[in-house]
């Protein structure tokens, strides 16, 4: 029994790719199969920044190409990683004197494909390195940072380096910066209802009525374990101090607070929980001076939320706040 309005599910990503270009034909337009690039590239004396990860996720990956933000999202099947041929294919789309940024979430196929693909871009003289993502802590408070999955957290990191790439900074310097960003970035996720994969009806995840899981990953992915569904403000004090536990922020840092919608659960809900974060925070001797409360990662119909913390440098401010981005999908909510 079909639940989503798709055609021939062998279709859903390339469908939806070519709807999603159709719609933004001055910002996003594909490059070649499953490559999504910028309308308006950057000038090739400047980093380009690549990423890759399957479909069904949206508005993740590919709404956060543009001006300020990436050059370049490969894009693979439901929740499966694009090849490495596809990967390398946009890698040679994208070569430049300046090098090429490749940001990969720390998710088995994806690193592998990267590594696959950095590999045949050694061998044909393209100049690329990598960041892998690690922000997601469910795996355990200061567990390494192998064993922590890729979440939410890489989209202010596109933010971050693609408006550093922007001001014309080198590869070594991009690295540099997005390393010194991703190692006080933290995330956790809440999930409380179901999801299905959209090709085939399977349950991705299936939670009861009125039960949450605090760690669940963004494919179904086994969290801290299930319990009582909790009230705004206890969820929120509860992931808050865990987040803390990881990043171990002092009083005065300036912090980001991000609250990612997963697929179904309500604007409304977002803000409640985001209030009480943002308070607890304040109430630690916190300041929050970057925010926003968004859909940017979603696992289709999943009800919950990932939260998202990190602390902040200067020029990380700057780069998140202050400097333009025109992606499809990065609203100009927030500090």
């Amino acid at each position: 029994m079909k639940t989503k309005f798709i055609n021939e599910p062998e279709n859903v990503t390339s469908e939806l790719l070519e709807g999603y270009a159709l719609c933004y034909p001055d910002k996003v337009k594909l490059a070649a199969e499953n490559i999504i690039v910028r309308t308006n590239p950057k000038d090739e004396n400047k980093v380009a920044i690549v990423t890759l990860g399957g479909s069904g996720h949206e508005p993740a990956l590919s709404g956060f190409v543009g001006e300020g933000m990436l050059d370049c999202s490969v894009v693979g099947d439901v929740f499966a990683a694009p090849g490495a041929q596809r990967l390398f294919q946009a890698l040679q789309l994208m070569q430049r004197e300046a090098g090429i940024l490749l940001v990969v979430l720390n998710h088995s196929g994806d690193v592998m494909s990267a590594n696959m693909a950095c590999q045949l871009a050694e061998r044909a003289g393209i100049k690329v390195k990598q960041i892998l993502t690690h922000d997601d802590i469910s795996a355990g408070i200061g567990a390494p940072a192998d064993d922590r999955r890729g979440l939410a957290g890489c989209i202010p990191l596109y933010k971050i380096i693609g408006a550093a790439a922007e001001e014309g900074k080198s590869l070594d310097e991009l690295i540099e910066i997005g390393e010194r960003f991703n190692k006080h970035i933290a995330t956790l996720a809440v999930a409380t209802g179901k999801c299905t994969h959209p090709q085939n009806n399977a349950l991705i995840s299936d939670l009861p009525p009125g039960i949450m899981e605090i760690g669940m990953g963004q494919h179904g992915e086994g969290g801290g374990g299930q319990k009582p569904l909790v009230s705004a403000d206890d969820t929120a004090v509860e992931m808050v101090d865990l987040l803390c536990r990881q990043l171990k922020p002092e009083s005065g840092d300036k912090m980001m607070l991000l609250i990612n919608g997963t697929g179904a659960t309500t604007q409304m809900e977002h803000n409640i929980i985001f209030r009480k974060a943002y308070k607890e925070l304040e109430s630690r001797g916190m300041k929050v001076v970057s925010s926003r409360i968004q859909e940017i990662l979603t696992v289709q119909e999943q009800a919950g939320f990932q939260m998202i913390m990190a602390i902040l440098d200067d020029d990380h401010i700057d780069y998140l706040n202050n400097k333009k981005a025109d992606a499809p999908y990065w609203t100009a909510t927030g500090k």
